[in-house]
Parts: C-alpha cells; sequence; structure tokens
C-alpha cells in the first residue's frame, strides 16, 4: 500500500558545467541591481568571484557585495539588510557554500520588512514572516548543504543562550538554482569532505525518515548511488575530477529536495544544539557523527527483519558492499564498516575535547533531536555517541 504524501514546489533549475554563464541574463530578468553575497576567501581565489562580478557589470547590472565569513547570525543578516533597504535593490545572488546561501536566502527575505530577523525565526521570534522577497538567485560552490532547493535559511547564536534555528516560508524558495560544478572544482579537500558527508548524511537520513515517501526515496537513493561513485573521487581528484564534482552537485541537489519533504533524524537533530553552543562548522558536526550514528542504530534494529529501517539499511548496505550472496546482517555490519572507511579517508576530525565539558554535553544530549531518525535513544546513548567521538579516530 502506498501512503498518501505530498510535494511542493522547487525552483527553477540550471544545471551543468559552464552555466554560470547565463547568470547575467538571468539575474537581468529581475532588474539591473544586484547585492551580491559571497564568502570571504575560496570564491576569491579561485577567480570566480571577479569573473562573476565582471560578467554582471559588462551585462549592465551595478553590483552592490557583501562577504559572510561564518555561518550567519541574526545580528549579520539585520546588518547587512539596514544597510540596503530601500537603495532599490532587484535581486539578491548568493554565491557560495551552505552559509553562504542561508545568509543570502535571509537578506532577500527580510530587505521589505520591518522588524529584525530574529523576530520570524522558528522556536525563538514572536512573529510570523508575510512571505515577502527580494527575488534570489542561489549559486553554490559547495556540495552539501542543498540550501539551493529549500524554504528555508538556518541562522545561529553561539553562547551559553544560543540556538540554531530557521527562517522559513515556502516564498523562500530561490527564484533559480544555478547549478555549475566546475564552480566546485577549487573546492578546498577538507571542505569537499565535510560539504560532501553532510549531503550523505541528508540523503540517508532522508531515506530512512519515518515521513519518506516514493518521491524522495527514488531522489535519495539516486543520490546515495551519487554520494558511493563520487565522494571520495572528489576528495583525492578535486581539481582535475569534473565528472566526480558533477555527480556530487547533483547528489547534494537532491538532498536538499529530500530533506524538504521527508525530513532528517539524529545526526541533525545533534547539529542544531552544537551549532548554537559551540563553533563548529555544520559540515563537521555531520561527518563527524555519521558512522558512530548509523553504526548504534544498526546495532539497534539489527534483529527486527520486519522493520521498514532494516530493509531499507538492507538495500543501502548492498549499494556500498563489496561483496553479494551474503547473509542479510553480513551486509549491514559490513556498511558499518563502509562509512568508518569513508570518514578515514576523507579525514574526518573527531570532536575537541576541550571544546566539550560535561555540562556542554549535557546542555546537547538535553537539546538534541531525533526528528524523524527510525530510533529513539535514550540520554545515555545520546552521550555515548558524543564521547565516542571525542579525540578519538575512527579506526
Amino acid at each position: 500500500m502506498i501512503s498518501s504524501f505530498q510535494f511542493s514546489s522547487l525552483p527553477r533549475i540550471v544545471f551543468g558545467p559552464g552555466k554560470r554563464a547565463k547568470l547575467p541574463e538571468e539575474a537581468k530578468l529581475f532588474g539591473n541591481k544586484a547585492l551580491l553575497v559571497t564568502g570571504t576567501t575560496a570564491i576569491h581565489n579561485s577567480g570566480h568571484g571577479d569573473e562573476i562580478k565582471k560578467s554582471l557589470t559588462d551585462n549592465g547590472i551595478s553590483i552592490q557585495h557583501e562577504s559572510i565569513g561564518t555561518e550567519p547570525s541574526p545580528k549579520m543578516v539585520d546588518e547587512i539588510t539596514e544597510k540596503y533597504k530601500g537603495r532599490g535593490i532587484k535581486v539578491v545572488i548568493a554565491v557560495g557554500g551552505g552559509s553562504v546561501m542561508d545568509a543570502g536566502k535571509a537578506i532577500s527575505a527580510m530587505l521589505v520588512v520591518e522588524y529584525g530577523v530574529k523576530h520570524y525565526l522558528e522556536g525563538v521570534g514572536d512573529m510570523e514572516h508575510p512571505g515577502v522577497k527580494i527575488p534570489f538567485i542561489a549559486m553554490p560552490t559547495t556540495s552539501g548543504t542543498g540550501s539551493e532547493m529549500t524554504k528555508n535559511a538556518v541562522l545561529s547564536e553561539v553562547g551559553k543562550d544560543g540556538f540554531k534555528k530557521s527562517l522559513r516560508h515556502d516564498n523562500f524558495i530561490p527564484n533559480l538554482a544555478l547549478i555549475d560544478p566546475e564552480m566546485m572544482l577549487t573546492c578546498p579537500p577538507r571542505l569537499t569532505a565535510t560539504s560532501g558527508m553532510d549531503a550523505f548524511t541528508q540523503l540517508l537520513e532522508s531515506y530512512l525518515s519515518k515521513q519518506a515517501n516514493p518521491m524522495t526515496d527514488a531522489l535519495a537513493l539516486h543520490g546515495i548511488k551519487l554520494v558511493k561513485r563520487n565522494l571520495l573521487r572528489a576528495f583525492l581528484e578535486g581539481e582535475n575530477n569534473l565528472e566526480a564534482r558533477s555527480g556530487m552537485a547533483l547528489a547534494a541537489m537532491f538532498s536538499g529536495i529530500t530533506l524538504a519533504h521527508a525530513g532528517l533524524g539524529l545526526v541533525h537533530g545533534f547539529a542544531s544544539p552544537f551549532g548554537a553552543h559551540l563553533k563548529i562548522p555544520h559540515g563537521e558536526v555531520c561527518g563527524t557523527l555519521m558512522s558512530t550514528v548509523n553504526a548504534m542504530t544498526i546495532d539497534e534494529i539489527i534483529d527486527d527483519r520486519k522493520s521498514a529501517a532494516f530493509g531499507k539499511y538492507l538495500i543501502v548496505s548492498k549499494i556500498f558492499s563489496d561483496f553479494k550472496y551474503k547473509e542479510d546482517r553480513e551486509y549491514l555490519l559490513a556498511f558499518k564498516d563502509k562509512l568508518e572507511h569513508i570518514s578515514n579517508v576523507l579525514e574526518i576530525p573527531p570532536l575537541d575535547p576541550e571544546a566539550f565539558s560535561d555540562e556542554v554535553i549535557q546542555k546537547i544530549v538535553a537539546e538534541t533531536s531525533h526528528k524523524h531518525h527510525p530510533v529513539t535513544f535514550g540520554e545515555e546513548k545520546l552521550e555515548l555517541i558524543i564521547r565516542k567521538r571525542l579525540a578519538r579516530k575512527i579506526s
């Protein structure tokens, strides 16, 4: 019996090597005054930043430029939007990684409202955003968050009373996702690893989600196959392997679609309080917890062959398997080993024990959500997951 489901709209998607050349004509559809939001270093070191600026100005588009150096905060978004309100910005263009995507998306939504963004954040604010915005174009330079596909922008305040929450509305879906894998060729290996593991986590969690449906399953499985073929190659051969970069760009795009429609699991349930209390990049959190969370989940369901999670883990395990015609349990156990192997090859760092006092660990455990994870763990096991990753290499 196929369960009922619904599927919301997506951005218009332009995908493929060299498609960044279409940016000026796409931007001019909205007007001739753009706010360009980029990262601080990588985009400019690659030469793409100057190339994009020139292509826009050569086509009669005036540019204002802002750089995002960290994961965006409400204060950062408010400062930028106050600077440009009333200055005739017709389109916001975000070129960068997940933080830049989130910042650009939030800026486009806040340029046309009166109050600060904190008032509109889920679980924090006291107001509902009306859904108006300046048109928004997303151009990712990493293969990770899939934010170019989603309707939410994640903002955080780090500290004792910190939070990591979303500004969300159906209208915040980008008007255009312009995805050019050539933009990712110069993505540094460490960022390739952590962003790639974020995409992998999103695909696997949305596939295993209790809210999954036939459309998200199809996209997630295809994305997982792309990760299997391309993640390690993108990490090891990134500057020279456009095929691997294209595969990971597509996988990340799929992960954004599936997370938006099926939800996520425990790794991302940890990621929110991690981001609220500690200055750890989102991709590093996902990358370092991926193998441990899935290993402990497999241990919980490995004797429950009738569960949906067992069946789905079995399908994924066979995708990554190096053998055939084994017992089902052997495939799942081998997948645990495979995740550890991938984490080792990608040199995913452990957690710094100096940042994790007992008090911080308890706060994170208390605030961790299982979201749509197939297994619910008690606080002792949640704490164990964190402690397993403290200054310990996966082996």
